[in-house]
């Protein structure tokens, strides 16, 4: 995404915002507006006649009880109450309907007093034939008057904290007025005899706590001016009378069997609630009032809200398109002249400064970018991308003369390291040489040769990682078969490799050693990660790009993920931390700088026997055809070289001399430790029997050229007479065996060694 896109978006984001939050907050404000203008009208069609009709049931409510109770209540004015009441509930009933109001609990509030009134018929018959009990019928009027108080507890829902608190107060004034009514209809219960049931004394105890604590309470959340008016309504001698009838009958009444007898003094109350509840039913009615025209006004002032606030987000947010489209133009003219700055000095004078560090040349300050000291914001990014430059600069100067500086010093470790083991290789090849007659310290010094060889492997490893080369003795192409047995030499457990030269072809001479020493890791490798009596493969083979060498192995599963993982190994050269951190598995990072140097490709794969098969392929520019090539020759002393080089497998083993024949067929059959019998090499015997012809091989023309031709057996007749007939003694100085052969020969009569030696084993078990 482009910068100005950016820009632009870092702009449209905000306005966008910006517009929704005015859009929220209008719509808010319009919906809050509408409530308020919904709740105004149903207080005043709803709310004020739903208080009147609860002053109307609160006096009803009370005549009933007297006239319940025995009190001298005549029935005009028992009548007249009740119809003050129908005239409430007529008029409450005419109001809008419930749905129209916001809230659906006032909704449901309103229905719920709808259909308590319709009961109210026949309570006041229930009442006039006195079916039932006066505590029933005093319960019923204040079911219905505490539904019409919670009513006004739902109409009022919008987020206003004063309207709120403003109707929680009414709402108190309320609750604390049926508080005392009630406290009126209990003690009218109480008729001529002044007598209260325990329960009702109860009610009538916690209805005096309640109205205390109400009134004490409500009183905090008025307004000044509605403060002073309840307090002279709480200071005037008619609630002093109230609170001083309370407190003789709290303190003075008598308990009796039948319930409680309340003191003479209940005869003062009803002039007392006369006077005091008329006034708080004024002051209820002008807090409801009052309630009503507040919303109306902040409804009001929420409209006058709503368009100030469109208005003045409309010019916001038209100076924030100009401002932006101000500061875009500007960033972006300045970021593009930074930006081609950058680019040039990223994608040419960068990447050219460090080519020419890593190629050892030197670099001047005037090929890199500069400081220009300006000041401006994009100046000062410049400027700091300068010094970054330079400093990036300096980091590959010094990192390319610390990794020149360690690989001379790592080249000359190796090749002092290298001297020494090259002369520890010719002591012991001496040694052999001299006392190869004993066979346990034959065996004994074959085992230190081989550490040897493998220390030397190792030298030469950390030569090529510190980018170094192998220097090659080699003067001549060498056959891949002997390439492969010098290979198998190097390896420790040399006696479980089986070689398959499968097409002769040479190895030019100056990549004998690399290579050599490529499939030495790889057979390391191979032998390592096998079981010990597994065998491992190795096999070449032409193919249309060069020569194919595989070595397979028997070792444990690999999975995918693992091969990928080696393969990068083999295809990228990795630095000093990379091969710090597997110290202990640098053959394969050997191998792939190998293959680099040689232009051939490794790659690792699961082989068909469940191990792992690495497939070389050796470019063909390094082949030679095998009748062009000869025998390379064999140094007889490793010459000494500023780094280790690789050395032919005939020099690691102890020379093996041909014994003589005596002639005495006792001697002959066993080898000693300083000769071996003589044999054909596995390539002439195959020769033999691919040529030889079906008769009898006459004399002279045996398996070796000067041999004696073997007996020939003769049907019905025994062969121990001709064994014991005296041999032609061997023509001394004709073995024309070269050292190739006879390597061939001492392997094949280990692996026969070994053979029958596993035979007798398994014969003895």
């Amino acid at each position: 995404m482009r910068l100005r896109t950016l820009l632009v978006w870092l702009a449209v984001v905000p306005t966008v915002a910006m517009g929704v939050q005015v859009l929220i907050s209008s719509d808010r404000s319009v919906q809050e507006a509408r409530h308020l203008r919904k709740d105004v009208v149903a207080g005043r069609q709803t709310g004020v006649p739903l208080y009147r009709l609860m002053t109307t049931l609160q006096a009803e409510r009370a005549i009933t009880a007297a006239w319940w109770s025995g009190m001298p209540v005549s029935g005009a004015d028992l009548r007249e109450r009740r119809t003050d009441t129908d005239r409430a509930v007529a008029v409450f009933l005419k109001s809008p309907d419930p749905d129209q109001l916001h809230s659906d609990r006032a909704k449901d509030r309103l229905r719920d007093v709808e259909r308590r009134l319709a009961d109210l018929g026949a309570q006041r018959e229930r009442a006039d034939a006195r079916h039932g009990s006066p505590d029933e019928s005093v319960d019923y009027y204040t079911d219905v008057i505490s539904g019409t108080i919670r009513c006004y507890g739902d109409f009022n829902h919008v987020d206003d904290g004063g309207l709120r608190q403003e109707a929680t107060s009414l709402v108190a004034l309320f609750s604390a007025a049926e508080v005392v009514a009630r406290e009126n209809a209990i003690l009218a219960l109480s008729g001529p005899s002044g007598k209260l049931t325990s329960a009702r004394f109860g009610e009538f105890v916690e209805a005096v706590g309640a109205s205390d604590y109400l009134y004490d309470t409500v009183t905090l959340d008025l307004p000044l001016d509605d403060q002073d008016a309840l307090q002279r309504i709480l200071t005037s001698n008619a609630w002093q009378a109230k609170s001083r009838i309370e407190n003789v009958i709290v303190s003075e009444h008598r308990d009796v069997s039948s319930g409680v007898v309340l003191p003479s003094d209940v005869s003062d109350w009803r002039a007392a609630y006369s006077t005091f509840s008329a006034q708080l039913n004024t002051l209820d009615e002008s807090e409801l009032k009052e309630l009503l025209a507040h919303s109306d006004d902040r409804a009001a002032e929420l409209e006058n809200q709503v368009v100030l606030l469109v208005a003045a987000s409309g010019a916001a947010l038209l100076l924030v398109v100009a401002v932006v489209v101000f500061t875009t133009r500007s960033v972006l003219r300045r970021l593009r002249s930074l930006h081609d700055r950058t680019v040039a000095i990223a994608e040419e004078t960068l990447p050219d400064v460090v080519d020419r560090l890593q190629r050892g040349e030197t670099v001047s300050s005037d090929a890199l970018p500069q400081p220009r000291g300006e000041q401006d914001e994009v100046g000062r990014v410049s400027d700091a991308f300068a010094r970054v430059v330079a400093v990036s600069v300096e980091g590959h100067r010094k990192l390319a003369d610390e990794r020149q500086g360690f690989s001379v010093f790592a080249s000359g470790i190796a090749a002092r390291t290298g001297n020494l083991v090259s002369r520890q290789l010719a002591l012991t090849e001496h040694i052999q040489d001299a006392f190869g007659q004993d066979e346990a310290l034959l065996a004994e010094l074959m085992t230190s040769d081989q550490l040897t060889v493998g220390m030397r492997r190792q030298i030469e490893n950390l030569l090529i990682l510190a980018g170094g080369e192998i220097s090659d003795p080699h003067m001549e192409p060498m056959r891949i078969a002997d390439l492969l047995r010098e290979a198998a030499a190097e390896v420790e457990d040399f006696r479980r490799i089986d070689r398959h030269a499968m097409d002769e072809t040479s190895v030019e001479a100056g990549v004998i050693s690399q290579l050599s020493h490529l499939l030495a890791e790889l057979l390391d490798n191979a032998t390592r990660f096998s079981p010990p009596t597994a065998r491992v493969a190795i096999r070449s083979e032409l193919v249309g790009d060069g020569l194919c060498i595989e070595i397979e192995d028997r070792g444990p599963r690999v999975t995918a993920e693992k091969y990928e993982e080696m393969n990068g190994r083999l295809h990228s050269a990795p630095p000093y931390s990379v091969l710090a951190r597997n110290a202990q598995r640098l053959g394969l990072f050997v191998v792939g700088n190998l293959a680099d140097q040689l232009g051939a490709t490794v790659t690792l794969r699961r082989s068909a026997f469940g191990g792992t098969s690495a497939v070389v392929i050796v470019p063909g520019e390094h082949l030679v055809p095998a009748q062009e090539s000869t025998a390379a020759p064999r140094p007889a002393k490793k010459p000494a070289a500023p780094s280790p080089v690789s050395q032919p497998a005939e020099e690691r083993r102890p020379k093996l001399v041909a014994r003589q024949p005596t002639g005495d067929p006792a001697d002959d059959p066993a080898p000693d430790a300083s000769g071996l019998p003589r044999r054909p090499r596995k390539e002439q015997v195959r020769q033999a029997a691919n040529t030889a012809p079906e008769t009898p091989t006459p004399s002279g023309s045996g398996d070796a050229p000067g041999r004696p031709a073997l007996p020939e057996r003769v049907p019905q007749t025994h062969m121990t007479q001709r064994l014991r007939e005296p041999r032609a003694a061997e023509p001394v100085g004709q073995d024309a065996a070269t050292p190739e052969e006879v390597a061939d020969a001492w392997a094949d009569y280990e692996d026969s060694t070994r053979q029958a030696e596993l035979e007798l084993r398994q014969d003895q078990s």
